[in-house]
């Protein structure tokens, strides 16, 4: 059954490169006045193949939410192309950078970024500060690998950048579990700071994150605050070879910890029996080489993982009411390694291997193997 399903998904590869030479796109600048303008994207397809378990969200990313245990149904393929991307980029006579960019993931355009810079400071919506792609393999998997580096997600902030170092204010992200209904309550933004820079074949970065977490139920005012922290690297070892790899930690704010939750970000604290906001801490990590090939090829493999420290929350669970504590997700894992060919400028398909895995608090567990399949056409 094992040799049908995967014959299956070799012959669905053969069928994506074909339709993935189909069509080319055409990129184009122009001036308008004193403004220099860039429109840019691309259109992408992606297709998935689940051998066990249907875990593919929009994008045909795979998902962690539906690997609570392992009674998935078998075979499954699917396809989109909401990832495919417009942008617009302008630079004023004043030096004022402006840029503004969706994709229609979800099925609707959807805003990444949105945001102006003029000497160092930045205004709008991009990338977390709380970022980095430094130490991140190439994946196909829009999402990616668990224990990259920080939000790994576009938030709405105010930032400053002096050389290596940057510091913002940001819409802050949290969650706590509670046993009985309370407000979640933001009284201040998160605060990050980065230090991003590299150094002949070695590139870095480093980052640190406070945020609030509390709630109001009206006559219980309560909050802690979580912090959170990374470090990643990449190194060229040869022309050919690159090894890279990140590392977070997070207590009080594991919304920022990658992928450590159901799909994304787990719970940051929780209410314990007296009505105090008690943080929950984890960990996470990622490994991974990229080798090129030469003639457009290239080969990427990595490994991810993070954990989350439950223990605290398991034991208060009665006194404070907690539920379902036990289905909580306390570890995910994913191997990914993927294939990659530019058969001509600004032309990109690739075949990806993923093995994901899932570790429940209470001892469950579930795993799925996925082929991810991609063809993507830049402008």
């Amino acid at each position: 059954m094992q040799n049908n399903k995967l014959r299956m998904a070799i012959r669905a590869t053969a069928a994506v490169t074909v339709l993935g030479l189909a069509s080319q796109a055409q990129a184009f600048n122009f001036s308008a006045g004193d403004y220099d303008v860039s429109v840019y994207g691309y259109g992408r397809l992606n297709a998935s193949y689940d051998i066990d378990n249907d875990q593919s969200l929009s994008t045909r990313s795979g998902s962690y939410d539906g690997l609570a245990t392992d009674d998935g149904k078998d075979g499954h393929f699917g396809a989109d192309a909401v990832q495919s991307r417009l942008g617009v980029k302008t630079v004023t006579p004043e030096g004022v950078a402006i840029t503004v960019e969706g994709d229609f993931r979800g099925g609707n355009l959807r805003l990444r970024h949105a945001f102006g810079s003029y000497n160092g400071v930045l205004m709008g919506q991009t990338w977390s500060n709380f970022s980095s792609f430094v130490g991140n393999t190439s994946t196909l998997d829009f999402d990616s690998l668990p224990g990259l580096a920080g939000y790994q997600a576009r938030t709405a902030q105010a930032r400053y950048t002096s050389g290596p170092l940057s510091i913002a204010l940001e819409q802050p992200n949290s969650s706590i579990l509670s046993g009985t209904a309370v407000d979640e309550k933001d009284s201040m933004p998160a605060f990050t700071a980065r230090i991003e820079d590299s150094n002949d074949g070695l590139s870095y970065s480093a980052a640190l994150l406070a945020h609030q977490v509390g709630y109001d139920t009206g006559s219980n005012d309560e909050s802690s605050f979580g912090f959170a922290t990374f470090v990643a690297a990449k190194m060229m070892v040869t022309d050919m070879i690159s090894l890279q790899g990140t590392l977070s930690y997070s207590d009080g704010a594991n919304s920022y910890l990658y992928r450590s939750g159901d799909n994304f970000g787990a719970a940051s604290a929780y209410v314990d029996g007296s009505g105090d906001v008690e943080t929950i801490a984890g960990y996470g990590g990622s490994v991974g080489a990229g080798i090129n090939l030469g003639g457009g090829r290239s080969i990427n493999i990595g490994y991810g993982l993070v954990e989350v420290d439950w223990d605290d929350a398991e034991d208060d669970a009665a006194s404070a009411g907690l539920t379902g504590i036990g289905g909580q997700s306390e570890s995910n894992s994913a191997i990914m390694a993927n294939y990659k060919w530019t058969p001509v400028k600004n032309v990109m398909m690739g075949v990806e291997y993923q093995f994901l895995k899932r570790e429940n608090v209470d001892g469950s567990d579930g795993d799925a193997n996925r082929l991810l399949f991609a063809a993507q056409y830049n402008f």
